[in-house]
């Protein structure tokens, strides 16, 4: 991870006036070839060529309390997360207005100057935040995008709406309002999942609802511009992410890749459905059973794309440890991770080390390690 890092580009990119550089979404695509830094190795950005066949869960019967048809859900989902980590639901019961609302709003905030949005970028340690192509921490295999993440703890403070008013200006206090509204939805949902999740694990069905309800969650809007080389860079690299549940809503232009099977499969926009996947945290909390699930996001060079996701995390002082009946369960009959927390966590991969798919095992030696200043991973991807 380099600081202040240098970035080759074919044309120079706007200047602040402290000299600094940034780049955003109307910088990137004008550019008519991937500058290098924001060049992926072939393995990681060769095209997906098949579609996965991922669950599309219907939550409809749960909701409405019908037995049958929530335990047809959880064996849906655990067929999933043990294979993969991923799926997505239907009948939600998130109002697709207020969806088509928090997209109308993307905009707002992402055709701000860049000098504006940059007085909200975000700082070294936090997820928190304005990020132009995560030039802030990175120098090489730089993201073709721009993104916004902002805090959600649910609660009578509105904090969400608090921070576009006060922190970007009293012009976002609506936008705030609705991200406000559309956070608050993605809470309750995800506790949904949360449920569903623990039936298919066979713990009590409160387990992991009654764990994250006090849950202090990363909401983020994403912006990929066109593309002129789409197969050189990618929006996002291969990752699996590092919280406990990810809700992503993503437009019909589509872009989501997930690899199973050792390949790349393309995920297919389902109207009226939302993405979920299984992060790092919910791998640790069922010891392993169930896979965090390792996916990208492609560009192209004909439709900027958007999205909008939400990253469930636990509330930053909660250990994160198995249900002893999960230990029981998995091979072996031992613990895959040690205790932590979402704050230790979090401090690995702000500080030390950039998401992948071996994140939790290089957590793992990191925070058990005895000289963590020193640490060098000993985990590395596998081939794509």
């Amino acid at each position: 991870m380099a600081s202040s890092p240098s970035v080759v580009l074919s044309s120079p990119p706007p200047t602040s006036k402290d000299g600094s550089r940034f780049i955003d979404s109307n910088y990137l695509q004008k550019q008519s070839h991937v500058p290098a830094n924001f060049k992926w190795p072939e393995e990681d950005a060769a095209s997906a060529q098949e579609e996965l066949n991922a669950p599309v869960v219907d939550l409809e019967g749960f909701f409405n309390g019908d037995v049958v048809a929530t335990e047809n859900a959880a064996k849906l989902i655990r067929s999933s997360c043990l294979r993969h980590g991923f799926f997505q639901v239907t009948n939600h019961r998130v109002d697709a207005d207020l969806i088509q609302l928090a997209y109308d709003h993307v905009d707002d905030f992402f055709n701000l100057p860049i000098e504006e949005k940059i007085k909200v970028q975000r700082r070294p340690g936090s997820p928190y935040g304005y990020s132009g192509a995560h030039m802030d921490r990175f120098s090489s295999n730089l993201p073709w995008k721009e993104t916004f993440s902002f805090a959600f703890q649910d609660g009578p403070d509105k904090i969400v709406a608090d921070y576009f008013k006060f922190t970007i200006s009293k012009d976002f206090e609506q936008t705030g309002l609705v991200y406000q509204k559309y956070s608050e939805a993605m809470h309750s949902l995800s506790l949904s999942i949360m449920e569903l999740l623990a039936i298919g694990l066979g713990v009590d069905r409160m387990l992991y609802r009654e764990f994250f309800e006090d849950a202090v969650s990363i909401m983020r809007t994403n912006l990929y511009p066109t593309c002129q080389e789409p197969n050189l860079s990618l929006g996002t690299g291969p990752h699996c992410d590092p919280n406990a549940l990810t809700i992503l809503h993503q437009d019909l232009v589509g872009g989501l890749d997930v690899f199973v099977d050792n390949k790349w499969h393309k995920v297919r926009p389902v109207l009226g459905a939302l993405v979920i996947n299984i992060g790092d945290v919910f791998a640790a909390l069922s010891n392993g059973i169930y896979r965090s699930c390792l996916h990208r996001a492609a560009v192209n060079s004909h439709k900027e794309r958007r999205s909008l996701v939400f990253f469930m995390c636990p509330r930053a002082d909660k250990v994160v440890k198995p249900a002893e009946e999960l230990v029981c369960k998995s091979e072996g009959g031992t613990r895959k991770f040690p205790d932590f927390t979402w704050s230790n966590l979090l401090e690995f991969t702000q500080n030390h080390y950039r998401v992948n798919e071996t994140t939790l095992e290089n957590f793992t030696d990191w925070f058990l390690s005895a000289d963590r200043s020193n640490f060098k991973p000993t985990h590395f991807k596998t081939s794509h």
